[in-house]
């Protein structure tokens, strides 16, 4: 009766605050974990990621989900009555209130309603003091409408995830995976003791916590043990409460994706607030396999001096990542660096591009040759030596042999055609943001001494495996529709697919990797391998008809593996996971392309080698038309160090080189101080031959004086019909020299 009155007085006092509680299923619907869970494109969680660091929270459990033992000790510490009263316990009220006449301590009044209704006012959280009347009033009248509009078994769900329970922890799941380490379905009698303890006293000390945890546990026994007994398990539930408030499993972030993951909250981030869950382009069974794979192979390198590792998988036609390893997590000593976005040196695995470039301005085909030996090549800073990597000369060799068994030499020779300024640009147009220009890095950018990334690397080999179109690499979020990327033609689609067909050619690669290579797909692919100086970096990026695979291994700190190559360290790994994309899925090599022809093509005798050993063997060879030919031989009678090619194919600036660095000298008359321009060119056409500087025509011949005036300069080699031969970039320093002092002299002539 009395209760009643008392829910008929405080039903006058229903505050706005009160009466608008929010639903069970608005609640839950607005619950936010304090991490992300990052799904894999089939639904797969691939990666838990904190990313509220305000407060720990966990996932919004089920009551089903919640141990048994944990909602007994939870009613019977925090409200014994819970199944029958309406939201107040007028019994627990009327003792606390004599208890508080009598100067008596009572166990307190609040129910796990009226605690669930202050948890859910936002303007009185619970901790933040004692309550004034008015709002313990209101409070109660919250609980009591929680009552009606509520179920019993939906209160005590909501209760058990949104109570805070000690410092930044705040749910069961958060409190039972932090202090435990498993699931709150697996609590025992003990742990569950434990958790209700907490709820009264979230930051008490561990004895403290100890002793009522102990309280909690004795209430929930359905016989009172021995005195004996009670006391030590009590002893053994106070250490147990003191080595589970020292704990913390619950780590941070947890699963097989964790850069990625952090990329994919990145972008979620920059569109407005990340979600409690991802759904990423990533393959959940191929990014098990992908760290599975190079984690055991990087065990077999033990003993090297290697522990580190990355490896990414792009779908050709989407650009979407379908696996991301950024480390090789804890075998490396610096697994929170993502190696899929380092910068490191690509060794030979610019070749490619390289060759592509060549190909594509018709100085040379795949069956050109070129003369694999002892080069010295002059530059601004001296002399440079290109070697091979074992060391040793091929002698004549043809572009498909060159590129395939990764010879060093023919790569120099192929750059000091093309220009380190004209491949910079060819790199930066395959998406490889190179920090330095092409004068910085000079010849040695033909052996990859610049610095990538792997997944700039594998999206610019994607190109290759799309006829030299290039898109970015896609959203690492999956989109709810398909989207079709911004394709631009980076590379010439003839020279892209010739590239692809010397990539794909074990019997050219013998010479350096043998003919039962690991490079060798029981499937079409086409892949290139590297290494960086002094072994620091090892590569094997290639493509199927579906896929591009990226491969690095080495180690974050930058230090030098011991005897790792390609075929040993980064092809392995590159090779299996190849396979596991193509157990159920075949690839098939590319269509020709318009503009390419297939001719049959003979090689001329082996210099001074027996009468009947020819350069290489007879085969049939792709040529962008109109430059095949049937026969290629070393004009050894001229002692040309060229190959019967194209007319023009040898025609290049001799002098200057790439990156040469002038300084004017003031006390010299600027009429007294000329450049001399010299190309490689002879006969009746050199006289043809036509100089521009900075896209201006300059002179004409196969030499040219020039005076130059400071700044930084493109000087270019065009034939009669403009098309380009060679360019080089030049910086000249005014050293007191005033440029329009000396500018007009530049029309005088030679």
């Amino acid at each position: 009766m009395v209760g009643r009155v008392a829910a008929l007085l405080l039903a006058g006092l229903c505050s706005g605050a009160a009466c608008a509680l929010p639903s069970f299923d608005e609640v839950q619907r607005q619950f936010r974990p304090s991490e992300t869970l990052v799904l894999s494109r089939e639904g797969e969680v691939l990666q838990r990621l904190r990313t509220d660091h305000q407060v720990r929270r966990g996932q919004w459990l089920a009551l089903a989900d919640v141990s048994p033992a944990l909602r007994t000790a939870l009613v019977l510490s925090e409200d014994r009555r819970f199944y029958e009263h309406s939201g107040v316990d007028w019994q627990a009220v009327s003792a606390a209130a004599w208890g508080n006449l009598w100067h008596r301590r009572t166990r307190g009044a609040s129910t796990i309603t009226m605690q669930l209704a202050g948890l859910l006012d936002a303007e009185g959280p619970p901790g933040a003091g004692r309550r004034t009347v008015t709002e313990k009033l209101s409070q109660t009248v919250a609980a009591q409408v929680l009552e009606r509009r509520w179920r019993k078994d939906q209160i005590l769900e909501a209760y058990l995830n949104l109570v805070p329970f000690r410092g930044e922890v705040v749910g069961i799941d958060a409190l039972s995976r932090t202090l435990f380490g498993k699931a709150a379905h697996g609590l025992d009698e003990r742990e569950a003791a434990i958790a209700a303890a907490l709820v009264r006293a979230p930051n008490a000390k561990a004895a403290l916590v100890g002793q009522r945890a102990c309280g909690v546990w004795r209430a929930m026994q359905a016989h009172t043990p021995l005195k004996s007994a009670a006391e030590q398990d009590c002893l053994g539930l106070e250490l147990l409460a003191s080595a589970s408030l020292s704990r913390r499993s619950w780590a941070a972030s947890e699963g097989v994706a964790p850069h990625f993951a952090r990329r994919a909250v990145a972008q979620a981030a920059s569109t407005g607030p990340v979600p409690a869950q991802l759904t990423t382009t990533l393959r959940a069974s191929l990014q098990r396999f992908a760290v599975h794979t190079l984690t055991q192979h990087l065990r077999e390198l033990q003993g090297r001096n290697v522990e580190d590792g990355a490896v990414v998988v792009l779908d050709n036609a989407s650009g979407q990542a379908l696996a991301w390893v950024g480390s090789s997590g804890p075998l490396s000593q610096a697994a929170e660096v993502d190696s899929v976005l380092a910068l490191r040196q690509p060794g030979s695995t610019l070749k490619p591009f390289l060759y592509a470039q060549a190909i594509a301005q018709r100085r040379l085909t795949a069956a050109s040759l070129i003369e694999d030996s002892p080069a010295h090549l002059p530059t601004a800073s001296g002399l440079y030596i290109p070697q091979n990597y074992d060391r040793q000369f091929k002698g004549w060799v043809s572009v498909r042999t060159a590129l395939a068994a990764s010879l060093n030499v023919p790569a120099v020779r192929t750059l000091v055609m093309v220009s380190p300024d004209a491949f910079f640009a060819q790199l930066q147009a395959v998406g490889l943001p190179l920090r330095e220009s092409g004068g910085y890095f000079g010849y040695s950018l033909a052996l990859g001494s610049s610095e990538v990334a792997l997944l700039h690397l594998s999206n610019a080999f994607r190109t290759l495996a799309n006829g030299g179109r290039s898109s970015p690499v896609a959203s690492a979020l999956l989109p709810r529709q398909p989207q079709t990327p911004a394709w631009q033609q980076a590379l010439d689609a003839k020279a892209a697919f010739i590239v692809g067909d010397i990539l794909s050619d074990n019997n050219a690669r013998a010479r350096t990797f043998g003919t039962d290579s690991v490079l060798a797909t029981r499937f079409w692919s086409a892949v290139k391998t590297g290494t960086s100086k002094d072994m620091r970096d090892n590569w094997a990026v290639g493509w199927s008809a579906r896929y591009t695979v990226g491969v690095w291994v080495g180690n974050a700190s930058g230090v030098a593996m011991h005897d790792v190559s390609g075929s040993s360290g980064a092809a392995p790994i590159w090779a299996a996971i190849m396979g596991y994309l193509h157990q159920r899925q075949s690839s098939l090599a590319p269509m020709p392309p318009a503009g390419v022809v297939r001719v049959p093509v003979q090689f001329g005798l082996l210099p001074g080698g027996a009468a009947s050993t020819p350069l290489e063997a007879a085969r049939s060879e792709w040529f962008v038309a109109g430059t095949q030919q049937a026969l290629f031989a070393v004009d050894t009678g001229a002692g040309a160090a060229g190959a019967l090619a194209l007319p023009d194919q040898a025609i290049r600036i001799t002098n200057p080189v790439a990156g040469t660095i002038l300084a004017l000298d003031p006390d010299i008359p600027p009429k007294h101080q000329r450049l001399h321009l010299n190309a490689s060119a002879a006969g009746k056409n050199a006289a043809q031959l036509r100089w521009h500087l900075n896209d201006k025509p300059l002179g004409q011949g196969p030499s040219w004086n020039w005076m130059p005036w400071p700044g930084r300069h493109r000087i270019t080699l065009t034939d009669a019909r403009g098309t380009l031969l060679d360019e080089v970039r030049i910086e000249v320093r005014g050293a007191g020299v005033r440029a329009d002092a000396i500018a007009p002299a530049t029309q005088r002539g030679r």
